[in-house]
């Protein structure tokens, strides 16, 4: 019987954590999706502290990002990501873009492009976020947005947004 491997695909996640132990919960975050079937971490980027956006009346983010091989679809990554967030603690409110134990978005899943109430790819709004491009941009500058035809290099250069505010993390991973 010829078995085929599953086709892989390559995703980039965002993580972000303003409560509790951040840097702990973005760790245990990388660990899991790997640990739980989601594929495998073949690039991370470093750890920045990073100002709240929209929501400025709360505490900094830590956040970070990761480029995962996954045989996993998308439907079935957002659903390993919504698990390890409410594991991590995670508890959804009304409050929009307030602060969270663990924030997990898949912001690019290979050229797909998806708008479903569950699950736009890519993010909406990732392109008008520094916490999002500088990670994704530590990994892979010259990685195409599928929508706007630019490398994340190219969009983190035009981003001019004075008030989102970032900073290395001194840490090891």
């Amino acid at each position: 019987m010829d078995q085929k491997a599953p086709r892989q695909h390559t995703a980039y996640i965002s993580l972000g954590s303003n409560m509790g132990n951040r840097l702990q919960a973005c760790r245990d975050a990388i660990t899991a999706l790997a640990a739980d079937g989601g594929g495998t971490i073949c690039g991370r980027s470093r750890f920045y502290q990073t100002s709240p956006v929209g929501d400025t009346d709360q505490d900094w983010y830590l956040n970070c990002a990761v480029a995962l091989t996954t045989p996993l679809q998308p439907a079935e990554l957002l659903a390993l990501c919504l698990n390890i967030e409410k594991r991590a603690g995670r508890v959804r409110t009304q409050r929009r873009y307030g602060p969270r134990v663990l924030d997990l978005d898949i912001v690019i899943f290979g050229t797909r492009v998806i708008k479903s109430p569950e699950l736009t790819i890519p993010h909406p709004r990732m392109h008008e976020r520094r916490f999002v491009l500088q990670p994704i941009c530590d990994i892979n500058p010259q990685l195409q947005h599928p929508l706007l035809n630019k490398s994340i290099g190219e969009l983190l250069e035009t981003l001019q947004d004075p008030s989102q505010q970032i900073k290395v993390y001194p840490c090891d991973y």
